[in-house]
């Protein structure tokens, strides 16, 4: 009895400390700091603070449908490492966090802070739990951007005006110099994150069901770091020991789909060999990597009797793909779900494969958000099998740092890419959406148009709310392992300079800076390619404006400097084929002003001189 006596008594005590001693998780740098805190009866909570102000007020954590969490053991490890992608936004990526475990009685919470944000994850062996009880307490009512499908982004708005279900990214300016995002990482299988807010209230909780990914909070003191952080793929693992990805190239691609229909000097286009030929050598001329071959090849992509290894144009497909290789421009296979699923998945890629091709790209997934990322992740490992690269399109599942784990998926539609759907894509949806979107990780949005009338398309014939530097431009700033650019060889020979520029975009990139931006209003991105040349993009939403670019970020030494702006007359609501190119000598000391039209841009390439 004694006995019995003491134990519960050391139990209360336990208890007791538990509730009073908060346990917490700094970054390495200890400018954040994730604590975690629970009361006598196992409710715990955590809050979240940067530079010395808390920016998530005390918020529920844990699991419902299993026992109370109380903490009964904690473990500490500090990493700090080097991650080397196989490509990325730049070639080493420092991998440096501070680790806290805790240890409750059914389930186990791993947290990790960052230096650009912390995360947080549930271990749960048995699959008991009903419910995530994880909520994000804002502290003040601040404005938020979310994704939106394919469709322009949501915000901004206020957090007291959101209501009902909301979709990640989202992205959170909640002062002039701070900045958050809420995603997750690391989605081997479950649902995919859905938020849930009420109106009048500046609290969200999690609506989708309980999974193992990690629950991210990015912090950035401008929205630009939070792009150019590398948090959603440190938060997965690296791929499985013997797997290589060498094989895995990211470049620039042309495609066939937004071309078909165009005439011009007596030549029509077409989804057939003999402009997939032109198309080729047009991607050998400027050495860019890749041709992609869109729907209905092996027949009507939506035919249930198509089948996408025997059907259609297979023998042109062939030809194209043996041609490429003389090239040295590798071919892209498109390959709607009707046919995936009708016809064997693992010997349809495994046919690409030994037909020698580049990817695939896969359109129009059925399913359930589980369904789509358990079949998202099946393909990903099939193509990685039969090395084949892979894009995912038509309301894909987020991407959730799966390129660290699977190199072989470069890209996937995660946006609200241009000329879709008869949807119009204006210049404030663009500047949002580098913001939003892509901080979950690569996008292809189709960027990239010289020729901005678009009349002569079969698809979408409507014009391009933007202009040629703008185009250009974007083809640089976001992010994509394969950067698949929509328009014929002829407009792109129209404008040297553009191509120029877009041609320069050799990829795996050394170096990527976000120099400036503004959600919503413009973004100015840098990246030095693989050959050490620097490439700048500017873009800007409906407001004309001019913006110094300071030239820091180059290496000690005149540099000569391509610099292409938008024309006097250019102006996104006109689609005049308008701009002006320059060039001069620059070192790192100097600043570059471009000025940029209404839903403009501006581009500069920058290369050391002998």
């Amino acid at each position: 009895m004694k006995i019995w006596s003491l134990l519960l008594l050391l139990s209360l005590m336990a208890r007791a400390i538990a509730a009073a001693e908060p346990l917490a998780v700094a970054s390495p740098d200890g400018k954040l700091q994730l604590t975690f805190a629970a009361d006598v009866e196992g409710r715990m909570t955590y809050t979240f603070a940067a530079d010395g102000r808390t920016w998530i007020d005390a918020s529920p954590v844990g699991l419902a449908g299993v026992e109370p969490a109380a903490v009964v053991g904690t473990a500490r490890r500090s990493v700090d490492t080097v991650w080397h992608p196989v490509w990325g936004k730049r070639a080493v990526v420092p991998d440096v966090f501070n680790e806290l475990t805790l240890d409750l009685k059914s389930y186990r919470i791993v947290a990790r802070a960052y230096n650009e944000g912390v995360a947080f994850r549930y271990e749960e062996p048995t699959g008991k739990a009903t419910a995530e009880l994880t909520q994000f307490r804002f502290a003040g009512d601040y404005t938020a951007w979310f994704y939106n499908g394919e469709h322009p982004n949501l915000g901004p708005e206020k957090l007291s005006a959101s209501n009902g279900k909301r979709r990640p990214v989202m992205t959170i300016q909640a002062d002039r110099s701070a900045f958050l995002a809420i995603h997750e990482a690391d989605l081997p299988s479950g649902d995919p994150l859905v938020l849930q807010s009420q109106a009048g209230d500046t609290m969200f909780s999690v609506a989708s069901k309980p999974n193992p990914a990690w629950r991210v909070i990015f912090f950035g003191r401008t929205p630009g770091a939070m792009v150019d952080s590398h948090l959603i793929e440190l938060l997965n693992p690296p791929p499985a020991a013997g797997l290589s990805f060498d094989w895995v190239k990211p470049g620039v691609a042309v495609w066939d789909w937004r071309i078909n229909g165009a005439q011009v000097e007596g030549f029509k286009y077409e989804m057939s060999l003999p402009s997939w030929k032109r198309m080729v050598d047009f991607a050998a001329e400027h050495g860019l990597r890749y041709l992609v071959l869109d729907a209905d090849w092996y027949g009507p992509e939506f035919g249930p009797d198509s089948d996408p290894t025997k059907g259609g144009k297979v023998a042109q497909v062939r030809e194209i793909i043996a041609y490429g290789k003389t090239k040295s421009v590798g071919v892209w296979l498109y390959l709607n779900d009707v046919g995936g699923r009708k016809f064997p998945l693992e010997q349809t890629l495994q046919q690409y494969g030994q037909w020698g091709a580049a990817g695939i790209k896969y359109g129009f997934m059925r399913g359930t958000p589980v369904e789509k990322n358990t079949r998202t992740r099946l393909i990903t490992e099939l193509c990685a099998k039969n090395k084949l690269l892979c894009d995912f399109h038509d309301g894909p599942v987020h991407p959730y740092g799966q390129m660290r784990t699977w190199p072989n998926a470069v890209t996937r539609e995660f946006c609200h890419a241009q000329l879709d759907a008869h949807r119009v894509f204006q210049p404030k949806t663009f500047v949002t959406t580098v913001f939003v979107n892509m901080l979950a990780g690569p996008l292809d949005m189709n960027n990239g148009l010289a020729d901005l009338t678009q009349a002569g398309r079969v698809d979408e014939p409507s014009p391009v709310p933007s202009t040629l530097a703008a185009e250009a431009a974007r083809t640089l700033i976001v992010f994509s392992g394969a950067t698949i650019i929509p328009d014929i060889p002829e407009h792109y020979r129209k404008h040297p300079e553009l191509i120029q520029f877009i041609a320069a975009e050799r990829m795996p990139w050394r170096e990527s800076h976000t120099l400036s931006g503004a959600i919503g209003e413009y973004i100015v991105m840098a990246r030095q390619a693989a050959d050490g040349v620097w490439l700048v993009g500017a873009a800007t939403n409906e407001e004309a404006r001019e913006l110094d670019i300071s030239l820091a970020f180059l290496a000690e030494g005149p540099h000569e400097a391509t610099i292409i702006e938008d024309g006097d007359d250019s102006d996104y609501r006109t689609h005049r084929e308008s701009y002006k190119a320059a060039q001069r000598t620059v070192t790192r000391a100097d600043t570059i002003r471009v000025k940029l039209a209404p839903g403009g841009g501006a581009c500069v390439l920058l290369r050391a001189k002998q």
